[in-house]
């Protein structure tokens, strides 16, 4: 080998590496190790068992699989780590990165919250409300509402209910008189209606409503649906239950995040989470329609449990203890107010709107499935 070979060898060697060199300097692009997923431990308010448990379970797996894997929920049950009623501080601490809920169960720290979903919504049902939410300038609403108790949290409003039943009753009511010096379980602003209404309140968490009422500590309670009811045990301590009321006509679920925890994650699974959440409110809708109304026929059938229509007088009286809680309410705080009227203006067009257009459903069911009158006979 010659001597001018090793030098332009020695020279391609060092030209080589301080390539290198300055590539780094230059701010190149190194190959790192990857991170694995981002774990989130959630807690639902519910028992693990119940439909409601179920739902949050549902929206988790979407949020996993629409990430690939990369974001993982873990939900754990009602009383894992904070009681039911305790989740809006413990996801707003951080001692839960989220939370699967109602809105209604933060009432003690700004009664405004009940609002979404505590009350008749004057004539809207949970999916308008929901749209009131999303449009009519509720999100904006929902996040003033937390800054001002300062809740460290993003929320999520899903999942649109069914009316809620009056509730359980050891005999049928049939008029407002019958309720008064009931002791009887409810939440949200319905504590202060059903007290307007003579009613002593108890507001328990779900798992805690059956247990009370088989030891007469509650006369008379409501909860939600016709599955959580039939598998809370209900039936077994009651066999009358009360359908239709004003007093949780529109409610809807919660889905809660911390806002640190959320606002450090990548834009792309924020935008993820969102969808997920349009997503996990139509699949709950669909699900519950088919859970619930096989239920009600296994209440009928198997439990033996009567069912009744509220009377329209205690429906009435519902509606005019509600605007005079409102209107008290909306003295002691300006937020309240503010959402009141943003809620009303939506429902005049809105529920105008829905029962001028959309065709009543009881003449066609009772074509297909009502009794069929025998035809007249021929003289």
């Amino acid at each position: 080998m010659s001597e001018k070979t090793t030098s332009r060898r020695k020279f391609l060697t060092g030209g080589s590496a301080a390539a290198v060199a300055g590539a780094a300097t230059l701010g190149f692009p190194t190959i790192v190790k990857a991170q694995g997923p981002i774990t989130m431990r959630w807690q639902s308010t519910w028992p693990s068992k119940d439909i409601f448990h179920e739902y949050a379970l549902d929206y988790a797996k979407i949020v996993n699989d629409m990430t690939g894997g990369d974001l993982k929920i873990d939900v754990l049950p009602a009383g894992a780590v904070v009681p039911a009623f305790g989740l809006l501080d413990a996801v707003s601490k951080g001692t839960l990165d989220g939370g699967h809920g109602v809105l209604v169960y933060h009432y003690g720290k700004q009664n405004a919250l009940a609002l979404w979903g505590s009350g008749p919504g004057y004539g809207m049902d949970a999916n308008m409300l929901l749209s009131w939410h999303k449009y009519g300038g509720g999100k904006e609403l929902l996040a003033k509402l937390y800054a001002s108790i300062g809740a460290n949290v993003v929320s999520f409003p899903y999942g649109p209910m069914a009316t809620q039943p009056l509730g359980w009753f050891k005999k049928p009511i049939t008029k407002a008189e019958d309720m008064k010096g009931l002791k009887y379980r409810t939440v949200g602003i319905s504590i202060d209606v059903f007290t307007g209404m003579g009613v002593a309140v108890n507001a328990l968490p779900g798992g805690e409503i059956v247990p009370a009422m088989d030891r007469g500590l509650l006369d008379a309670a409501e909860f939600n649906n016709m599955s959580s009811d039939r598998l809370l045990g209900f039936p077994d301590v009651s066999k009358v239950c009360m359908l239709q009321s004003y007093h949780q006509n529109s409610e809807q679920f919660e889905i809660m995040f911390n806002k640190t925890k959320y606002d450090a994650l990548p834009e792309k699974m924020r935008a993820i989470i969102s969808y997920g959440v349009d997503a996990a409110s139509q699949n709950l809708t669909w699900k519950a329609i088919d859970r619930y109304s096989k239920d009600y026929v296994e209440l009928e059938t198997k439990d033996k449990v009567k069912f009744y229509k509220t009377p329209d007088s205690i429906l009435q009286k519902q509606l005019d203890i509600y605007d005079q809680v409102v209107e008290k309410k909306s003295v002691d705080n300006p937020l309240f107010k503010e959402i009141v009227a943003s809620q009303k203006a939506f429902a005049k067009r809105a529920v105008k709107w829905d029962m001028d257009n959309n065709v009543s459903r009881r003449m066609a069911f009772n074509h297909y499935f009502g009794a069929k009158k025998a035809p007249a006979k021929k003289a």
